[in-house]
């Protein structure tokens, strides 16, 4: 097992972390969490080489998706950097990408009657006002777990808070910071239920985030 403490606060800079070959040729992984279990928890980032193909796969407990660059490619359809994908408990497809790609993917995470397909390109899609000088865009929703991207200005101060069912984020672009430290882009942070922290940032930052998803 990696990282499935769900108590403990887990930080990683995913750009230290060295590629591990997949069973499939040019396909390689960073795990971030892994249960070590056929069909059990997995967050990583994986990356495809151009051609690459993986082949036909379950989902027991839902598949997520975040294309971080490239085009990512199944039986369904090509997505483009930015593109949030879901696969609900049960689906299944032969991914590959034509001229490569990375994508951040959480496996077999899902509620059991959390049965959306969800395909957003979110280079196309509308940011909301958040609270502050923060824009939202949420991705989905299921009780008590959302999913959105988070896009903070410059210089923006958050108020302290806690995290009602965990946190979980993924620096997409600029730095995020907190009382405990600084995240460049394609850091993975994690936290538990309950826990605190007072975010800032200096430049502009994006992050992928999800709340409320984790054990309470």
């Amino acid at each position: 097992m990696l990282n499935l403490d769900f108590g403990q606060s887990l930080v990683i800079d995913a750009n230290t972390e060295a590629w591990v070959a997949s069973p499939s040729a040019g396909v390689f992984r960073k795990r971030l969490a892994y249960s070590g279990e056929p069909g059990g928890h997995v967050t990583s980032i994986v990356k495809y080489e151009k051609g690459a193909d993986f082949s036909a796969h379950q989902h027991p407990m839902g598949e997520e998706i975040f294309v971080l660059d490239g085009v990512f490619s199944d039986e369904t359809g090509d997505y483009g950097a930015g593109t949030y994908i879901r696969n609900p408990p049960g689906s299944f497809h032969t991914p590959f990408s034509k001229e490569g790609c990375t994508i951040f993917v959480k496996l077999n995470q899902f509620n059991e009657h959390d049965d959306q397909f969800v395909r957003i390109d979110t280079t196309k899609a509308a940011w909301v006002p958040g609270m502050g000088g923060l824009e939202v865009m949420p991705l989905h929703e299921y009780e008590h777990e959302h999913a959105a991207l988070v896009k903070w200005p410059a210089n923006e101060v958050f108020q302290p808070h806690k995290h009602f069912g965990g946190e979980e984020i993924l620096v997409l672009s600029g730095e995020f910071c907190d009382e405990h430290g600084r995240y460049p882009a394609n850091t993975w942070l994690r936290s538990p239920h309950q826990s605190q922290h007072h975010p800032y940032v200096d430049q502009e930052t994006v992050i992928f985030v999800k709340t409320g998803h984790l054990p309470l």
